[in-house]
């Protein structure tokens, strides 16, 4: 695989030189022409192509185009189009120069967006057989946000959770989260995933905004054409093509939190068969802070003390929250759990708290022939943020290299890429707290750690003061506290300075937080489209194979050798237009293999009808089934995180007992007779993972309700089976039900199940149950008239939690109710506006690192731009959240406030 990037570029470049001189060969002519409105003004940025060919190019500032056309080719049509404009079609035979003017009629929203993610081919949004959105280069422009997934959440039925500066992920209908294992992002159909810990680190492996063409967000089950993981919906990322977007351009923003985000694009042609493109960003920002400091729940921290308890307690946001359980020689304290204090997350973060990204994407591209493109691309992506999922992580330096190779023509593609990550110098925030404070101080004699001189002090202070004041526990703890308090690192001082470099900088597990995963992402397919007097034929397939890579950190790959995973699939698709072409039929199927579970099939049908003959009004239905595999984490994942050890599950399954069982012990452990029995009472099984499995039918319309109203609504209804969610127990780690005397044994130490072999273990696990979830959503979009639109929309996502076992966590993570209205327009030619409120209803939010019930949460977010143009500029102010309002979107997570900008944007053509 390895040696795949430097055979097929080779190849690639041959096929190109040779392909160069015989096309230098064929008869050409150059065909010239404007773009216009019908008031007669200028179109710049207009779309014009040969119809089924990669020959185009987009319009000037003066709505001024040229193409270099081949005379072979002068009798396909040529296609012009703009967003919010009717497409035209113009016939070149017979043109010797100028074209006469093209004008271009306004069209109501929407109605004239072409998407390719429905089906994996081009078609009407309006009659695309499942909820699709699509965002055009117009709307891009007037994001408000640092990164585009958060941008997202304004969109009809999306989600998105934010945990950094730079980490967001997005899901559609239910169980969203820290990270996107349940949606597909996608870049020009690469995946952008990091190997290592099979998350989309928010937009950062995407493209700058500034060389996206169009996003596409499908929602819902996608399986039957993207394979495992398309699960509850895919965003796919175009980006623009060099051939049609040529020239430089440029984007500077700049605001508070040290705000500073810059990026730029140039794209020249060298001829007319070969075009070279370079894209690249710098953010900056200081990062969004958690400060949650409630207790954690007990199923997080068995025995944990109640938030504000004298004897301490471990919070969420509080990272080095040791406990130690005192026995008899603890006095007074016996039986008690003391928590030491440990650090907020700003102290521990010590002034590394700049959230930075920067990207490269050089890439070259080749017209074989007029109908075959070729391309080879190279992208470096490294960034620093705040992460949430397993723990509270600090990524910093996380970098990530992907290499494409592709071979593309208007009948299908062959693609070839390869991702790596690299963890570089990021560092887990909760381990560091706990091994901070079990370090030697170097001022103790005995040689004994922090947390050891600690507790010792604060036990002979707490008994010597009860011993005094008998009956007063409070003063005793205010005593032991002061008493103990000396032992406690001091943030910025140089002994904690000291301690935290030792920490993050060593990756030795049990020893050091530092994580360094290296793993890699290797992924081919192909797709061929043909059409036949029966139906419309897409045939395709794919294999990827991960290579995995921690040295025990992450995975359990303590041997350093990488874990090798394949999976395989294959995909077909039919479609027939009937009665007239008002009704479009369309049927697919995928099956997939992989090395640890057996193959999935997942089909799906869909029908349109339009209702009229201009199809401007149509009715859609789908049934659609799709699958999730494990994450390479619920495969192979090896955590310990003391309190729980963390665990893939792809061996015989785990046997134990639930970790209810851990406060009840020791009345359990005092009647020998009857302890198994009571124990059998908190049995708990999780059994070797499979896929999990979903089936959802939906019905919608999508329309011109009115002249200038376009209507989206749908419902749609999901059964899931094999449910993956996350489970608690008390096990032994090969996963045997630990005996009576284990469990006797392990809670007689000073802290219960925190090492040895009978461990509280959290898995992934399928539930025996099946998960109903629902919902509906309703998108309005009016256009008055140019200078103003009006969008909103509504979304309804429900949860049947009948039947769930008892502590089973869904990871629904979403609001029942949620809303968007926006309004947006150009002023007098120069001047455009948006303006955004979205608002969310809270809900509980569960995940490996803490669960808790999210407040309703908002953000108002606004942009104006004014155009110079005859400096080909637009300067721009805006910002996100401006009325710094809640907006907490995970448990344990940050709140985003305010972010406010200025800045410029230069295309030059």
């Amino acid at each position: 695989m390895r040696s795949l990037f430097p055979a097929l570029t080779t190849g690639l470049f041959l096929a190109a030189a040779s392909s160069h001189s015989v096309q230098a060969q064929q008869a050409t002519r150059e065909v010239f022409g404007t773009v216009q409105t019908d008031a007669g003004e200028p179109l710049p940025g207009a779309t014009v192509f040969i119809k089924g060919t990669y020959i185009g190019s987009t319009t000037n500032s003066e709505g001024a185009f040229r193409l270099v056309v081949p005379v072979s080719q002068l009798s396909a049509p040529l296609s012009v189009s703009f967003v919010g404009f009717e497409s035209a079609v113009v016939s070149l035979e017979n043109v010797t120069g100028n074209l006469a003017p093209i004008i271009l009629q306004p069209a109501p929203a929407l109605v004239n967006e072409v998407v390719v993610s429905a089906s994996r081919v081009e078609e009407n949004i309006l009659r695309a057989g499942v909820t699709v959105d699509k965002l055009n280069t117009q709307q891009l422009a007037r994001l408000t946000t640092p990164d585009l997934i958060t941008s997202l959440a304004r969109q009809k039925g999306v989600d998105v959770t934010t945990s950094g500066m730079f980490m967001a992920s997005a899901s559609t209908r239910g169980f969203g989260g820290a990270t996107s294992e349940r949606l597909v992002q996608l870049v020009d159909y690469m995946d952008t995933q990091s190997p290592s810990l099979n998350i989309n680190a928010g937009n950062a492996l995407g493209l700058p905004e500034i060389d996206m063409a169009s996003v596409e967000v499908l929602h819902g089950p996608s399986s039957a054409l993207y394979g495992a993981n398309a699960f509850n919906g895919v965003v796919l990322t175009n980006s623009k093509d060099p051939f049609q977007y040529e020239g430089l351009s440029v984007r500077l923003r700049g605001g508070n939190r040290n705000y500073l985000d810059g990026q730029l694009r140039y794209a020249l042609r060298l001829g007319k068969k070969v075009a070279v493109k370079v894209s690249g960003s710098y953010a900056r920002a200081n990062d969004w802070m958690a400060s949650n400091y409630d207790a954690l729940g007990q199923a997080y921290a068995p025995g944990n003390n109640p938030a504000g308890s004298g004897l301490g307690y471990d919070a969420v946001n509080r990272y080095g929250d040791v406990g130690n359980t005192f026995g008899a020689t603890g006095g007074a304290l016996n039986g008690k759990t003391v928590y030491m204090p440990g650090w907020t997350e700003r102290e521990l973060v010590a002034g590394d708290n700049r959230a930075q990204l920067y990207r490269i994407i050089p890439s070259v591209h080749w017209l074989i022939s007029d109908k075959l493109k070729a391309a080879v691309e190279f992208k470096r992506a490294e960034g620093t943020t705040s992460y949430q999922f397993t723990n509270r992580y600090r990524f910093k330096d996380f970098a990530t290299n992907q290499w494409r190779a592709e071979l593309k023509s208007d009948k299908g593609f062959l693609r070839a890429y390869q991702t790596q990550d690299f963890g570089n110098n990021s560092y887990d925030l909760p381990f560091t707290g706990a091994f901070m404070q079990t370090l030697k101080d170097p001022s103790s004699a005995a040689g004994l750690t922090y947390g050891q001189q600690y507790f010792q002090a604060y036990a002979v202070a707490y008994n010597t003061y009860l011993a005094m004041n008998p009956g007063n526990t409070a003063g005793a703890e205010q005593a032991a506290r002061t008493k103990a308090a000396p032992y406690q690192l001091v943030p910025g001082t140089p002994a904690f300075d000291a301690a935290r470099q030792q920490v993050i900088a060593d990756a030795t597990p049990g020893v050091g937080s530092r994580i360094n995963p290296s793993s890699l992402l290797n992924d081919i397919s192909g797709q061929y489209n043909f059409k036949t007097d029966v139906a419309d034929i897409v045939l395709g397939g794919a294999y990827r194979q991960y290579r995995l890579g921690s040295n025990g950190q992450l995975f359990s790959d303590r041997d350093g050798k990488r874990i090798v995973n394949d999976e395989y699939g294959a995909y077909l698709q039919l479609t027939k237009e009937l009665l007239a072409n008002r009704l479009k039929l369309t049927a697919a199927g995928r099956i997939d293999d992989s090395k640890n579970f057996k193959s999935v099939f997942s089909p799906r049908a869909s029908a349109v009808f339009s209702l009229d003959k201009q199809q401007l009004h149509n009715l859609r239905a789908s049934y659609n089934q799709a699958y999730r595999s494990p994450t390479q984490q619920g495969q192979y994942l090896s955590l310990d995180l003391a309190r729980v050890l963390l665990l893939g599950n792809i061996g015989n399954g785990y046997s134990g007992y639930s970790t209810a069982a851990a406060s009840q012990l020791g009345r359990i452990l005092r009647n020998p007779a009857t302890a198994q029995q009571e124990l059998d009472a908190y049995a708990v099984q999780a059994d070797r993972l499979k896929p999990e499995r979903v089936a959802t039918w939906e019905i919608g319309y999508k329309g011109l309700l009115l002249p200038n109203l376009v209507l989206d609504v749908n419902y749609y209804n999901s059964r899931y089976n094999d449910f993956i969610g996350q489970v608690r127990l008390i096990s032994n780690v090969d996963g045997s039900k630990p005996t009576v005397a284990q469990i006797g044994a392990t809670a007689a130490t000073p802290r219960p199940f925190q090492s040895g072999n009978t461990r509280v273990i959290q898995v992934q696990a399928n539930a025996n149950q099946e998960v109903k979830a629902s919902g509906s959503v309703i998108a309005l979009t009016y256009t008055a008239f140019k200078a103003l639109s009006l969008t909103g929309n509504y979304t309804l996502n429900l949860l049947d939690r009948e039947g769930l076992p008892e502590g089973f966590q869904t990871y629904y993570n979403t609001p029942k109710h949620k809303y968007n209205i926006g309004a947006y327009g150009e002023l007098a030619k120069v001047l455009t506006y948006s303006l955004n409120y979205r608002w969310a209803q809270g809900h509980l939010f569960e995940s490996p690192f803490a669960a808790g019930q999210l407040k309703a949460y908002s953000s108002l977010d606004a942009q104006l731009g004014y155009s110079l143009t005859k400096l080909h500029t637009t300067l721009q102010v805006g910002g996100s959240n401006l009325a710094n309002a809640n907006n907490i979107q995970v448990y344990g997570g940050p709140q985003v406030g305010r972010l406010v900008y200025a800045g410029l944007s230069l295309d030059i053509k």
